[in-house]
């Protein structure tokens, strides 16, 4: 995947998100604005989604088989959205789009759907979303590769040693742990040579860079809404329909089934197809329009979203380099999206990100990200003795301040240390003294 980076500009007016002015409570007194640095886990809702969310309510109601006016509003929306998707990620016309819940249950999804036999290869510097699903005869994980050419190698030596048969290669468009960017026509380009199908988890990717499954000839996208500022629990599988159409039904239930007759001992069921054969029980479609409309409003923003973001990016490693002990992990040291993760010797990682949101605002991911063979191979190969990192990852809501506040942060907790005391609790730490008063909705 060759992705150019854009040019940096002067004036970047990057989509508005819900929250972007959300004040939170500090442990140590007073109030300041949140500085969300989180996005790899979740995004907030961008503004433009929660306005279609609102426009759609007052029609919402069944999806498919109802005759009312609303019903068929609804199910309008619901469909369409599978045009906006397809569209999104540059799929084939007879690309299949099924709605699913998020990544994970897309990647089990087609994991299900696998012919009989089939060879699996992946890198296990997966996230455990794409690393865990596969189940079968052949299943090849590669070891962290030295460089992105090293990877192609890598898997064209795999795929060598791999029986006959149907096979599938499962690469992730942007590493959730360090945010590099995978060569994902490369090696989809090897994945050919050998007859082999690619899946794409571009759940880390979709969020920052355009996706395109016909330009890296890939066979099926994964996404989820609640990293694409949709987070209304709907995502996707996008891609071809003879496997899907194949497999028995993920789930089995309402909407998955054309036809039941009652045979006295048992049951006849005839499946519907693709995509209504793995979406049984009522779809949701408020969640499905939010993850359009958040298609739509990226998909006309892309210039103004890369500059917005790389101008930050430089702004964050810049300022990281700065911190006394801090290393930061990398796969290869190549090209990434806003995401990025250290580590500083001999400070806990838990304890620095519990500092960080009680005495500054700042929201970061302390942890082994759901990648633990990834993030310990890589804290292992900066020479840390840390089992765990810290990530800061930006998007949308992120600005100029919210890195530098995090920068001088960092610094005044690593030369210093906290401002206050802190203990363990469940296995998490927490102030000792906490006078962060959750917001109304919550209290008792």
């Amino acid at each position: 995947m060759t992705l150019a980076l854009p040019t940096p500009r002067q004036s970047v007016q990057v989509p508005a998100v819900v929250g972007a002015a959300l004040r939170v409570p500090l442990a140590t007194g007073g109030h300041i604005e949140y500085a969300n640095l989180d996005h790899a886990a979740s995004a907030p809702c961008l503004r433009g989604v929660q306005d279609a969310v609102d426009e759609l309510l007052p029609w919402y109601a069944s999806v498919h088989r109802g005759a009312g006016f609303a019903s068929q509003v609804s199910t309008k929306v619901y469909e369409r959205a599978r045009d906006v998707l397809r569209k999104f990620v540059g799929a084939r016309s007879r690309d299949a789009v099924v709605f699913t819940r998020n990544t994970t249950d897309s990647l089990n999804l087609l994991a299900r759907s696998l012919p009989k036999g089939t060879s699996v290869v992946l890198f296990d510097t997966e996230h455990h979303a794409a690393l865990l699903p596969w189940k079968g005869p052949w299943i090849r994980r590669i070891q962290t590769p030295a460089s992105a050419a090293d990877a192609v190698v890598a898997l064209d030596n795999a795929l060598v040693s791999a029986p006959a048969g149907p096979r599938l290669v499962v690469v992730t468009g942007a590493s959730n742990v360090t945010g590099e960017l995978w060569p994902v026509d490369e090696l989809a380009a090897v994945a050919r040579k050998h007859g082999a199908r690619v899946a794409l988890d571009a759940a880390q990717l979709a969020p920052h860079r355009a996706v395109d499954i016909k330009a890296w000839d890939v066979d099926y996208v994964v996404l989820s809404g609640h990293k694409l500022y949709a987070p209304f629990g709907a995502g996707a599988l996008v891609g071809r329909a003879d496997w899907l159409q194949a497999a028995d039904p993920y789930l089995v239930g309402g909407g998955a089934t054309k036809q039941v007759v009652n045979y006295g001992d048992h049951l006849g069921v005839a499946w519907s197809a693709v995509p209504e054969r793995h979406e049984a029980g009522s779809p949701n479609v408020v969640g499905v329009h939010a993850l359009a409309a958040a298609c739509e409003v990226l998909s006309a923003n892309w210039s103004d979203i890369e500059a917005h973001e790389i101008s930050l990016l430089r702004r964050l490693r810049e300022g990281l380099r700065s911190v006394p002990g801090l290393s930061e992990l990398s796969l290869f040291d190549g090209p990434r999206v806003g995401v990025v993760s250290f580590t500083v010797e001999g400070h806990d990682a838990g304890l620095i990100a519990a500092a960080l949101s009680a005495e500054y605002g700042i929201g970061v991911r302390d942890g082994a990200f759901c990648a633990h063979i990834a993030t310990r191979r890589l804290l292992a190969k900066c020479g840390s003795t840390e089992q765990q990192a810290l990530r800061a990852s930006l998007g949308l809501g992120s600005t100029a301040e919210h890195v530098d506040r995090l920068v001088d942060a960092l610094r005044t907790l690593v030369t210093v240390g906290p401002a206050l005391t802190y203990r363990l609790a469940d296995g998490r730490w927490v102030p000792e003294h906490d006078v962060r008063v959750l917001p109304s909705f919550l209290r008792d």
